[in-house]
């Protein structure tokens, strides 16, 4: 039982104290380092910055307080615009950063003039923003538009300045104030019957006269300034064109001059050099016959002494085989000589003289076989090296005859060059010198071309006319007769007269032709072709050809 009661009595105990402990931990409140506590009540007004405490209802009350930064923008434009010491409007935009004091006695302020304004900006603003413009409106009194425009540091420090003493009385601190907007108002946001407005309006006017005058005769200046350096820029590049002409033709006449020397010149030195290397040419086709020549009588000797020692080889070797074919006789006789003697040895005999003589044909081969390699070996080294030797030779030569030619031909094309361009001169001179001429020169000039070419003309009409063999004239008619009524031909002369006729007849005979031979006749041999041909129809080559003058009688 007492086990039981002592249990119970723990429970409960621990109950009540969990109990205990629920309840304080409704009632007890925390600060932040973000909200401040003001506690009111029983026991008198506490701050609670840091730490907590035990709010019992109906006996305390808690207001809490931000400690944040607050971001306070106020914007004055058009009628609300700030007016400064010059009686002139300007917009601006500044930023307010305020923030509760860190105090007990600014929390306080705070918390029992502001409430929870301090957690709603929009509401704060409202509450304080009569201030804040005041204090602008007065710094901006002090300052004309162009010091407040050059000096904004000092329009930032006054503004703070006037206006913190007024946010103390709420408990707030004005950490910094930015000049975030500042402006001219414009002349339509202007009421013209404001004094204040009048007074700016005027100042304004002026300001914008005097700058447009100052902008126009500078404008003018400039553009002044501008055509006369254009101008002074336009003579300069006439003097140096006039300069850079003058130079350019003084260059083409000295390189003119130096060129028709230098020409001369090149035409002396090429035709000397011609001349050098047309000797030269000759000098080293000489040599190289020389040299040809030279290496074919060292050829010739080398094949000489080849065929010479091949020839006192071929007497060593038969020498040799006489030599052996002697021992051979000497060897028979002498084994005969024991074949007699000795019976018993017979059969070695033989087999002594065949092993002999198997090993004298081995070695009668054996040399025959080396002489001929080493004849064979001799002869071709001896052609190879006579065909290197003159493999080199002739590719020196080649070379040298090549290199020769290419200097040849490289002089050759710049003479050419350099006839071609004196040639195009010259050409250029006729062609200009015939420019030049008048009207009266040229037609004289065609009149002599005329004249040139008139022996080619008559001998080409006459053409038709260099088969007839003989001519026989026989009538002429109007020679030195007054009144004949030769017609036109009786001005002419008489051997123009009569040339005309051969022309004519020239021109009419091959008519006459096709004529007879569709009627059967000659109309080659003259009249006795004609009256041939009448009784002979054939046709034969004419030797002689008589023109009968066509040309009708004069008299009527």
């Amino acid at each position: 039982m007492e086990l039981t009661f002592l249990a119970v009595t723990v429970v409960t105990i621990l109950a009540v104290v969990m109990f205990i402990g629920l309840v304080l931990a409704r009632l007890y409140r925390r600060a932040t380092r973000e909200v401040s506590l003001v506690k009111t009540g029983a026991g008198g007004k506490k701050v609670i910055m840091d730490g907590g405490v035990i709010v019992v209802p109906l006996l305390h009350e808690v207001s809490p307080v931000n400690m944040k930064t607050l971001r306070l923008e106020v914007q004055r434009s058009a009628e609300a615009a700030l007016i400064t010491k010059d009686r002139m409007r300007v917009d601006v935009g500044v930023e307010f950063y305020v923030s509760v004091m860190a105090t007990e006695e600014g929390i306080a302020r705070a918390a029992q003039t502001l409430g929870d304004r301090t957690f709603d900006v929009e509401q704060l603003r409202e509450m304080i923003e009569g201030k804040l413009i005041d204090g602008l409106r007065a710094v901006a009194a002090q300052m004309t538009m162009d010091g407040l425009h050059e000096n904004r540091a000092d329009f930032v420090q006054e503004v703070q300045n006037a206006v913190s003493e007024d946010l103390l009385k709420n408990g707030l601190s004005l950490e910094s104030v930015s000049l975030t907007a500042l402006d001219q108002t414009p002349f339509e946001a202007l009421d013209e019957n404001n004094a204040f407005n009048a007074v700016g309006m005027r100042k304004l006017a002026e300001v914008i006269a005097t700058s447009k005058k100052e902008r126009a005769q500078i404008d003018a200046d400039a553009e002044v300034e501008v055509r006369r350096a254009a101008m002074e820029a336009q003579r300069q590049k006439l003097l140096i064109d006039k300069d850079e002409e003058q130079a350019r033709i003084e260059q083409t006449q000295q390189i003119e001059t130096l060129r028709v020397a230098q020409e001369a010149e090149i035409a002396a030195r090429t035709e000397d050099s011609v001349r050098e290397t047309e000797r030269a040419r000759i000098a080293r086709e000489e040599a190289i016959r020389a040299a040809d020549i030279e290496r074919e009588r060292k050829i010739r000797e080398a094949e000489i002494s080849k065929e010479r020692e091949l020839e006192v080889a071929e007497q060593e070797r038969q020498i040799i085989i006489a030599q052996k074919s002697e021992e051979e006789s000497r060897a028979r006789a002498s084994a005969d000589l024991a074949r007699a003697e000795a019976t018993k040895a017979t059969e070695a005999v033989v087999t002594a003289r065949q092993v002999a003589e198997a090993e004298r044909q081995k070695q009668i081969v054996l040399i025959e076989a080396t002489r001929e390699a080493e004849r064979q070996a001799t002869a071709i080294r001896l052609a190879a090296q006579a065909e290197k030797e003159a493999a080199a030779d002739r590719a020196e030569a080649r070379r040298e005859e090549a290199q020769a030619e290419a200097d040849a031909l490289n002089i050759r094309a710049e003479a050419k060059k350099n006839d071609m361009l004196a040639e195009a001169e010259g050409k250029r001179a006729i062609v200009e010198s015939d420019n030049a001429l008048s009207v009266d020169q040229i037609r004289l000039k065609v009149d002599l071309a005329r004249i040139e070419a008139m022996p080619t003309i008559i001998a080409e009409m006459v053409k038709p006319a260099e088969k007839i063999d003989s001519i026989k004239i026989h009538q002429v008619g109007g020679i030195g007769a007054a009144g004949g009524g030769g017609g036109a031909n009786g001005d002419k002369p008489v051997v123009n007269q009569a040339l005309d006729s051969i022309m004519g007849m020239a021109v009419q005979m091959p008519a006459l032709k096709k004529l007879g031979e569709e009627l059967g006749l000659s109309m080659e041999n003259g009249v006795g072709g004609i009256v041939n041909g009448a009784l002979e129809p054939t046709v034969k080559p004419a030797d002689e050809a008589e023109v009968v003058d066509q040309k009708p009688r004069t008299e009527h």
